[in-house]
Parts: C-alpha cells; sequence; structure tokens
C-alpha cells in the first residue's frame, strides 16, 4: 500500500508541475485573466509541492499538512476570483468564502500545534479539531465549487466549469480521508492511495480548459459518483456513530454498536430498493448537477436501441414503442390508445392494466393541435376549456394517469400514449414537452412505417390469393369451353357411334380434370412434386388428341421424348391447345408436331386462326389479365410461360395477324439409356 501512496501521489505531483510549467510558459491557463490567471498557476505549483511532500516524507508530516492548508487556500482565491469575474457574487456568497478561508487556515494552525512537545490527551484533541476542521474546510470548499460550477453552467462560461469539477473531486476525497481519520483515528493507507491517484485525475480535468472542446460529463457517470459518494458517507457515518458509541456506550457498547450497524445496513439496503429515492436522486442530480434535465445522447440512443430490436422473442413494435416512450420520463407504465372508427380504444399495454375507450373528441383535439396534455393540469382546472372537455371520464378519475403523448405522423394521429405518474411526482417543463414531442414523432414514423408493412403484407397476400383463384377460374373456363363444345357438337352428331365414344372420352377426361382442381383446392390437398422422367410427347399428344376429338379436329405427327413432369407437361400442352381452339375457326385443323434438336425435345401447337401482332406478343401475351378474346383471362400463356420454366423449357411463339400462331415448348431431351428403358 506504501508504494500505491507513494506512485499516486508523485503522479499527482508530476502532473499539476506539467499544469504549472505550461501556464508559466503560456502567460496563463486557458481563457482565464488577471488573478485567475495567476492564482491557477499558483494553486498547481502549491498542489504539486504538497503532493511531492506526501509522497517523499509523509502525510502525517507537519510541512505535508501545511502545504495542503496553502493549497486550499489558495484554490477557495480561485474560485472567488471566477466568481467575481462572472459577477454572480453577492454579501452571503463572500462570507462563506470568509469562513471557509478561516477555517482552512484554522486547520494549519492545529496541524502546527499538532507537533509541539504537549500532553497525549492534548495532543489527541488537537488532532481531532484538526480533522474536524479539515472536514469543514472540504464541505465549504464543495458548497462554493458547486456554487460557481452552477453560477457558470446558467452563464454558459464553461472555463470555470473544469476547474469546479475538479476541486469538488479534490475536495471530496479530502472529506472521505478526514472522516475515515476521524473514525478510526488513524487514516487508512487504502483512503491516502485513492487521494493520489483522484489528484491525478483532477489534473487530467484542467487539462480540459486548453482545450477547444469543453468537459463533458455523462449524467449516467455524475449519477453513479453522487450515488458512490453517497454511500461512501453513509458508511462513514455509521462509523462515525459507532466510534462515538465506543466511548459513552460503557458496557453496553457492543450491543449498541451491533444496533447501529444493522439499523444503518437495514436502512441503507432498504433506501436503495426505493423506486422513488431513485427517481429523486435523478431529478436533483439533473437540476443541481446539470444545465439540462436530460443526457439527450444517452436518451436518444437509448430510445433508439429500445425501438430497433426486433427478432424471435422481442417485444411488438407497438409495446416496445410505449416502453421507449415511458423511460424517457421514468414512468413506470404506459398504454398506446389507438384510433378506431368512432375515438380512440386501447392497444398495446406496458405494465397497465386496464383502460377505456374514448370518444371522437380527444382524438380530434390532440390530431389538431398535437400538444401534449398534462393531466394534473386538467385536473386543477389550468388547462384550457376545449383540452378539458376532451378528456374523458375515465382518464381524469385514474389517479396514476399522469401525461397524454400525441404520435403524430405527417399531419395524422398514429395512437397516444397515456403514461403513468413517475415514482417521484414533478410538473412537466419545457425541456420534458420538447423530449417528448420529437421522440412522439420519430415512433409515430415507426408505427406508420410498421402498418404500412402489414399492409402491404396483406395486399401480397389477398393478391396471391387473386392468382390463384385467376388460375382456378381459367381452368374452370376451359372446361366449360370444351363441354360447350361437345354440347353444340352433339346436336348434329348424336347418331355417330364414333362421336358418342369421344363425347364419352371428353366427359371422362373433363371430370378427371374437375377432380384434379377440386383436390387442389381441398384444404387437406398437399402437392407432392413430381419427379423429371421420360415422356413420349407423341404418345401424351395423340391422348390429349383424342381428349378433344369431339370438341375440334385435332392432328398429331412426329416423335421425340423429352424429360419433364408428366403432369405439368399435360397441363401446359392444355392450356396452348385450348388456347388455338378457341382462336382458331370450326373447321380448321389444330397440329400437334413432335420432334428433337441437338440438345432437347420439343413439341408445336399450331393452329390457323386470327394470329397475334408482334407488339402484343412483345408486351402482352405473357403478362397475367392480359388476353386478345373478348371472354378471356390472359392466363393460359402466362401459366404456360411459368410450367415450362419451371421443367428447365422454355416456350416459343410465332404468329402473324390473319395466318396463325405457332407455339413450340422445348424441353430436356432424355437421355438414350433412359429411353431404352
Amino acid at each position: 500500500m506504501a508504494a500505491l501512496i507513494l506512485w499516486g501521489h508523485a503522479l499527482a505531483a508530476l502532473a499539476f508541475g506539467l499544469l504549472a510549467l505550461g501556464a508559466l510558459r503560456r502567460q496563463g491557463l486557458g481563457a482565464g485573466v488577471g488573478a485567475a490567471r495567476n492564482g491557477l498557476t499558483l494553486a498547481c505549483i502549491l498542489t504539486a509541492l504538497w503532493a511531492l511532500a506526501v509522497a517523499g516524507i509523509g502525510a502525517d508530516d507537519v510541512a505535508a499538512r501545511l502545504g495542503e492548508t496553502l493549497r486550499n487556500l489558495v484554490w477557495l482565491a480561485v474560485l472567488l476570483a471566477l466568481v467575481r469575474r462572472g459577477r454572480s457574487g453577492s454579501v452571503a456568497l463572500y462570507a462563506v468564502y470568509l469562513v471557509a478561508a478561516t477555517i482552512t487556515a484554522a486547520a494549519g494552525l492545529l496541524a502546527i500545534l499538532d507537533t509541539l512537545p504537549l500532553a497525549r490527551d492534548a495532543l489527541a484533541a488537537i488532532e481531532a479539531l484538526r480533522l474536524i476542521a479539515a472536514m469543514l474546510a472540504a464541505v465549504a470548499g464543495l458548497m462554493l465549487a458547486h456554487q460557481v460550477a452552477a453560477g457558470s453552467a446558467s452563464r454558459a462560461t464553461a472555463p470555470a466549469i473544469p476547474v469546479a469539477i475538479a476541486l469538488g473531486g479534490m475536495w471530496g476525497v479530502d472529506l472521505l480521508v478526514a472522516m475515515l481519520g476521524y473514525g478510526f483515528d488513524a487514516v487508512p493507507p487504502a483512503a491516502l492511495a485513492l487521494r493520489g491517484f483522484v489528484v491525478t485525475g483532477v489534473a487530467l480535468v484542467l487539462v480540459t480548459r486548453r482545450s477547444a472542446r469543453s468537459l463533458a460529463v455523462s449524467h449516467g457517470i455524475v449519477l453513479r459518483f453522487v450515488s458512490v459518494a453517497a454511500v461512501l458517507l453513509y458508511a462513514a457515518f455509521t462509523i462515525l456513530l459507532t466510534r462515538i458509541a465506543d466511548h459513552y456506550a460503557g458496557s453496553t457498547v457492543r450491543i449498541v454498536q451491533t444496533a447501529i450497524v444493522l439499523g444503518a445496513t437495514t436502512a441503507l439496503m432498504t433506501l436503495l430498493s426505493t423506486p422513488w429515492l431513485r427517481a429523486w436522486l435523478k431529478v436533483k442530480v439533473a437540476k443541481h448537477f446539470f444545465r439540462h434535465r436530460y443526457d439527450y445522447r444517452a436518451e436518444w440512443q437509448r430510445f433508439t436501441a429500445t425501438l430497433g430490436t426486433p427478432g424471435a422473442g422481442a417485444d411488438p413494435l407497438d409495446l416496445r414503442i410505449v416502453r421507449a416512450i415511458a423511460d424517457l420520463t421514468g414512468s413506470p407504465a404506459g398504454v398506446l390508445l389507438e384510433p378506431d372508427g368512432s375515438g380512440l380504444a386501447p392497444g398495446a399495454a406496458w405494465h397497465w392494466r386496464e383502460a377505456g375507450t374514448t370518444d371522437a373528441a380527444l382524438r380530434d383535439h390532440l390530431a389538431a393541435s398535437a400538444r401534449i396534455v398534462e393531466l394534473d393540469q386538467v385536473r386543477r382546472g389550468a388547462a384550457p376549456a376545449e383540452e378539458a372537455a376532451a378528456i374523458p371520464q375515465w382518464i381524469g378519475d385514474h389517479a396514476e394517469a399522469w401525461a397524454l403523448v400525441p404520435l403524430i405522423h405527417g399531419t395524422s394521429l398514429i395512437g397516444v400514449i397515456l403514461l403513468a405518474r413517475p415514482p417521484y411526482e414533478r410538473p412537466l417543463d419545457w425541456e420534458d414537452l420538447d423530449l417528448l414531442r420529437v421522440a412522439g414523432r420519430q415512433a409515430a414514423s415507426y408505427l406508420a412505417e410498421d402498418r404500412a408493412h402489414a399492409a402491404l403484407a396483406d395486399a401480397a397476400r389477398f393478391d396471391e390469393f387473386n392468382r390463384r383463384f385467376a388460375f382456378i377460374i381459367h381452368d374452370i373456363k376451359n372446361l366449360v369451353s370444351g363441354l360447350s363444345l361437345v354440347a353444340r357438337n352433339a346436336e348434329r352428331h348424336a347418331d355417330n357411334p364414333a362421336f358418342r365414344a369421344d363425347m364419352v372420352e371428353t366427359l371422362k377426361d373433363s371430370a378427371a380434370r374437375m377432380n384434379a382442381l377440386l383436390a387442389r383446392l381441398s384444404q387437406h390437398h398437399r402437392a407432392t412434386p413430381e419427379p423429371l422422367q421420360p415422356v413420349d410427347l407423341a404418345g401424351l399428344a395423340l391422348r390429349l388428341a383424342a381428349g378433344r376429338r369431339a370438341q375440334h379436329p385435332v392432328r398429331v405427327a412426329g416423335q421425340g421424348t423429352a424429360l419433364a413432369q408428366p403432369g405439368r407437361l399435360e397441363q401446359l400442352l392444355g392450356h396452348l391447345l385450348q388456347n388455338a381452339i378457341e382462336a382458331s375457326p370450326a373447321t380448321a385443323t389444330i397440329d400437334l408436331v413432335a420432334g428433337t434438336t441437338g440438345d432437347g425435345a420439343f413439341i408445336d401447337v399450331i393452329d390457323a386462326g386470327c394470329g397475334m401482332s408482334a407488339a402484343f406478343v412483345r408486351d402482352q401475351l405473357f403478362r397475367p389479365f392480359a388476353s386478345s378474346k373478348p371472354a378471356g383471362f390472359g392466363i393460359g400463356a402466362y401459366e404456360a410461360r411459368q410450367l415450362a420454366e419451371e421443367m428447365g423449357g422454355r416456350l416459343d411463339v410465332t404468329s402473324r395477324e390473319g395466318e396463325g400462331s405457332r407455339f413450340r415448348l422445348t424441353l430436356p431431351a432424355a437421355p438414350a439409356l433412359e429411353h431404352a428403358a
């Protein structure tokens, strides 16, 4: 521990020595002028000498104690110069300076008396008085440093703020050392080691005065520092009580000390677990240590992190929005009120038990004014009349309802968040309103985007449903067209036995296709993909021609074997054949021609119908819902090309208006071995 005391104070002496040397070379530190400049230089020199004395001689030596006294007096003078330069002093403040300087000088005088050859009891009394004076001087210094920091922050004179913060740290650790020395009759070595490193940190803080960028301390760090300092002071006070009990409790000292320790520990744990105390401490730290209530950088990072954490197990976005808004003000609960047909209805709730509905008055008022409503003002009758009239009864009667935050996106009201009262009750000020207003607009954009995505997803699902339904309607239309042709031809050829046989085959084929369609529509049907296998194109063409003979004359020629899925291939050729029948005159023959190319097999569907223009083939033929036929759905060619591509093939078309069309389906050729098998 002795090595840590040596190194800590040696580093402090080096740091302040460099600061003093730099100040002398640059004709002063930072932006200070006059007395403040000279005082800072002298204070750095004396602090370096004091730290060197502690490191080389010891903290109990009279030279170190006198150095500490001179150091404190000069630092008090620096604070006084800063206050006078800022013209923020008053008679009462100058009186406090005088008292602090007197106590500091008294501590130095007592340090000299402590070296005189006096009786042990007298020396103990002098040492106790010196420690008490040191504690009082440190407390007075802390109060003055806080006053300087608060006055500089209100006037935005940043150069004085690092000095006040640095002195606060130095006198804070001096107070801790004095209290421990008084409680234990001797300063623990760990406290002395800590003081050396803290004073080194003070020098680093003072370096920021020469930087163009002022010192920035986050709210969270200060809150934790104040909490730790409070706990340490609490512990020191408990130790002090036990020491007092040691002198006055007599034979019951152990019982009294045990009761003090147990009671203090229980009280401390109770206080630390109280949400009200944490909220109160946060408000007081923000009020007395900072110019602004909120650390906007930290608050915005936490806000965006809460909103942007989707994924498995994460809360829904609307619940994250409620929690993010509530965390800004420390509210323990909140509920999202969403617009519905007649007003606002409760949506996502975070720790909120129950909420009612509202009429259109509140929705319209918030949408028009975009005001954040402080409900306590409504209850006191201090709110505008139109705002008070818009608040529903159940919100006014709810004691924990604290504020209404509208979520405005553009000019639309996306929702309203009702916040519960924070543990430490306070009125909303301009800073709360500005932060909640900006956060509400940001949350509204997230919520509006999420709802737009949900609407797009619904539209995509409906589009998929419509597409599938269009395919089904197209298949039914083809079946109805085929049966209609059979019915018309039956009136003329009913006496022909060959026609009757073809009609029976057509009816069987139509029934099979309708059963297959019903199977696909069934919710219990699970389609299994067909494997690719060799398919005899000529044989398939003959079967299709036989099924359509009662509708239209079909001729088959050529041969070839392709690698395809039989069911899909038959469906594809069925679409092409039906389109050819509908486009051809009743007496014109349709040709199905199979063949092979270098690395594939093909089958052509050729008709002598009306044909299509090049522009129609290029721009509309393979687009869904585009058809050249008055009663067409524009689905057959689109689905045929999709089926061809899924089997690894392609569909090409050649057509001329008035001459007919040729659809060529090209598929991979079946391997020779499989074909032979």
